[in-house]
């Protein structure tokens, strides 16, 4: 809070990056009004996720859509009213033409030329050399870093737990059977933009409703196929933990960005996966007791190709429309 009592001004944006030969190129806009080049950002909308926020506000200030990739350093300052400003920042690469992701996000509006009046790529250096906020080069540092060291190019792996669904004793259908609640329902719609946002291409379920359907509105928004795994259900997973973890395994060596959805007694096996193939840094702040994730939250693993194969570089946890992300492990090179 700012001394003035007033709540924090939470923001969101993208260092949208692309090869160019031997070195990195960035993408900054120019804010007219205030006459800087900063990254592209903008205020996070009411109970907007954070990665939502990030790819709507690069798109309008860019006419860019992007993919999200692992979370950068934020930065947090005062603004001139004595209020705090927080913003989160995130690796983001130019979504392909293809990108099915493209079909399940709302209309990209397109920032007023008053708002922003340029849009350019500049090699790194000169991207850092052009920045009107010192503080700015903080999350490029690391960004940098990471692409030194083979942990920038990533695709990620979201684990989600089903929606909020009824409760076991109220319910006299089976247990495969039993739905979600409607806030389940609008907990499953407000995940269509967050997965939209990390550009997921498959969707993976167990069989049973209140998973099936936690994904479907994503699958039908981005026009994908459900991948329908029974190893997924609790009652599989009781008899054979061990099926599950190979569920887990082929996403992580996939890469393929992808979203699987379970059921809390199963999150255990499938985050002691993510954690095998994770850097110590993120394995020590994945969820590590009893429920791991709640009802409607996701926990996102960015993975990288390397020699001794996929590796889990970072890993964040978000609500359905919730900025508060649970954990967040930034790139820190």
């Amino acid at each position: 809070m700012s001394p003035r009592g007033a709540p924090d001004v939470v923001a969101a944006g993208a260092l949208v990056w692309r090869e160019a030969g031997d070195e990195l190129e960035l993408l900054l806009v120019h804010r007219p009004r205030y006459r800087d080049w900063s990254w592209p950002k903008g205020k996070a909308e009411d109970r907007e996720a954070l990665p939502d926020t990030a790819r709507r506000e690069v798109g309008e200030e860019t006419d860019h859509e992007v993919v999200l990739g692992p979370r950068l350093p934020g930065l947090t300052y005062r603004l001139e009213d004595g209020r705090r400003k927080v913003v989160h920042y995130w690796a983001a690469r130019v979504a392909d033409p293809d990108d099915p992701s493209l079909a399940a996000r709302p209309p990209r509006v397109t920032a007023d030329a008053d708002e922003i009046d340029r849009v350019r790529w500049f090699g790194a250096e000169e991207a850092r050399h052009r920045l009107t906020r010192r503080a700015d080069a903080e999350p490029l540092d690391a960004l940098l870093a990471a692409h030194a060291r083979g942990r920038l190019d990533t695709w990620p792996v979201v684990v989600a737990r089903h929606g909020r669904a009824r409760k076991r004793a109220g319910w006299d259908g089976t247990e495969g059977d039993r739905p979600l609640t409607d806030v389940g329902r609008e907990q499953a719609r407000a995940l269509v933009p967050t997965l939209a946002a990390f550009g997921v291409r498959q969707v993976v379920t167990s069989d049973w409703d209140r998973c099936w359907s936690t994904v479907a509105p994503y699958a039908r928004a981005a026009d994908l196929p459900v991948q329908v795994e029974p190893a997924l259900t609790e009652t599989a997973h009781e008899s054979s933990p061990a099926r599950v973890a190979h569920v887990v395994q082929g996403l992580l060596a996939g890469g393929r960005p992808a979203v699987l959805c379970t059921h809390r007694p199963v999150l255990p096996t499938v985050v002691d996966v993510v954690a095998a193939h994770a850097r110590r840094a993120v394995a020590d702040e994945l969820p590590a007791s009893d429920p791991f994730l709640r009802p409607g939250e996701v926990l996102v693993a960015h993975v990288a190709a390397t020699a001794r194969g996929p590796r889990v570089v970072a890993a964040e946890r978000h609500r359905s429309r919730d900025r508060r992300a649970a954990v967040a492990v930034p790139l820190q090179g």
